[in-house]
C-alpha cells in the first residue's frame, strides 16, 4: 500500500500543478477582461469630475481628477430635466416589471405544472416569437395602439409585457425542477391553481425573478426606439429619448461640453450599476441552483 502510494504520488503532484497553472491562466484572462470594462467607465467618471477637462479631453487620457470638481454634474442637471426622465423611467420599468414577472410566472407556471393537450405547441409558439426582429414588430404596433389611442400613453409600454415569450421559458424550466407534490398538496387544502402559482412557487423563484428583474429594467432603462415612437409628450419622455431629444431640439449648447456630457452618461448608468450590484448574486443562483430535488 505504501508503494502504491509512493508510485501516485508524483501524477497526483503533477495534476494538481496543472491544475494550478490553469487557474492561475483563467484568472489573469478574467483579470485582463475585467480590466477591459472598468477601465473606460473609470476614465469616464474621472473626466466629469476633472476640472481641467471641462471644455477640452485631454489625451493621453488621465485617470484622476487633475482639478476635482462637481461642476459638470451641476451643469447637466441644470441644463436637462433629468430627474424628470428618470422618474419617468422608473415609473415604466416598475410597470413592465411587474406586468412581465406575473405573466411570466403564471404562463410557466401552467407549461410546466399543468398537464394540458398542446402545452408543448403553445410553448414552441411563444418561443418563436423571440425570433422576430423587435424592430419589425413597432409599426403594426404602433398602428395598434394608434387605434386603441393609448399613442403617447405608459400602458403602449406595460400592455406588450405581457407576452413575455423568454421569461416564460426560463420560467417553465425553474420550475421543471420543483417538486409536483408542492401542488398536489396545496391542491388537497383546496387551493386554486392561481393562489398555487402566486404563493407556493412564485416565492420558491426568489433568484429566477431577481434575474429577470435586472434584465427588463435594463432593456427599460436602454430602450430608446420604442419610446421615440409612441411617446409625443416632452413631460412623458423617458431618460434616453429625453436626452436625445433635449439635444436634437438645441436645448443642449451648455452641455457640449466634453466633461458634461460624461456626466449626464455616468448619471444615466448609476442606477443600473446599483440594481445590478444589489441583485447580482441570485443571478449565479439562478444559474447554479437546480431546484428542490423530489
Amino acid at each position: 500500500m505504501t508503494a502504491t502510494a509512493i508510485k501516485t504520488s508524483p501524477k497526483a503532484s503533477s495534476h494538481k500543478r496543472k491544475k494550478l497553472i490553469t487557474d492561475i491562466i483563467l484568472m489573469i484572462i478574467l483579470a485582463i477582461g475585467s480590466l477591459t470594462m472598468i477601465i473606460p467607465f473609470w476614465w469616464m467618471v474621472s473626466t466629469a469630475l476633472d476640472e481641467a477637462a471641462m471644455f477640452d479631453l485631454v489625451m493621453p487620457p488621465v485617470f484622476w481628477p487633475r482639478e476635482f470638481t462637481t461642476r459638470a454634474f451641476y451643469m447637466a442637471f441644470n441644463n436637462v430635466p433629468m430627474m424628470r426622465y428618470m422618474v419617468n423611467t422608473f415609473i415604466v420599468a416598475a410597470g413592465n416589471i411587474t406586468v412581465s414577472i406575473l405573466s411570466a410566472i403564471m404562463a410557466g407556471y401552467a407549461l410546466s405544472k399543468i398537464r394540458f393537450k398542446g402545452s408543448t405547441v403553445v410553448l414552441m409558439i411563444a418561443l418563436s416569437t423571440i425570433m422576430i426582429p423587435g424592430p419589425v414588430m413597432m409599426v403594426p404596433r404602433f398602428f395598434l395602439f394608434h387605434r386603441f389611442g393609448l399613442v403617447d400613453s405608459y400602458l403602449a409600454f406595460w400592455l406588450p409585457a405581457a407576452a413575455y415569450a423568454f421569461g416564460t421559458f426560463f420560467v417553465k424550466q425553474y420550475m421543471d425542477s420543483i417538486p409536483d407534490s408542492l401542488r398536489e398538496s396545496a391542491r388537497i387544502d383546496g387551493a386554486g391553481e392561481l393562489r398555487i402559482a402566486l404563493q407556493i412557487y412564485m416565492p420558491l423563484c426568489g433568484a429566477l425573478i431577481a434575474t429577470l428583474v435586472i434584465l427588463i429594467f435594463l432593456g427599460t432603462w436602454n430602450d430608446f426606439m420604442w419610446p421615440m415612437i409612441i411617446l409625443t409628450s416632452p413631460s412623458r419622455y423617458t431618460l434616453q429619448l429625453g436626452i436625445a431629444m433635449f439635444s436634437m431640439q438645441g436645448g443642449m449648447q451648455a452641455t457640449d461640453l466634453p466633461a458634461i456630457r460624461l456626466a449626464i452618461t455616468t448619471v444615466s448608468i448609476i442606477p443600473v450599476l446599483i440594481m445590478y450590484l444589489c441583485l447580482q448574486r441570485f443571478i449565479v443562483e439562478s444559474i447554479a441552483l437546480s431546484g428542490v430535488k423530489q
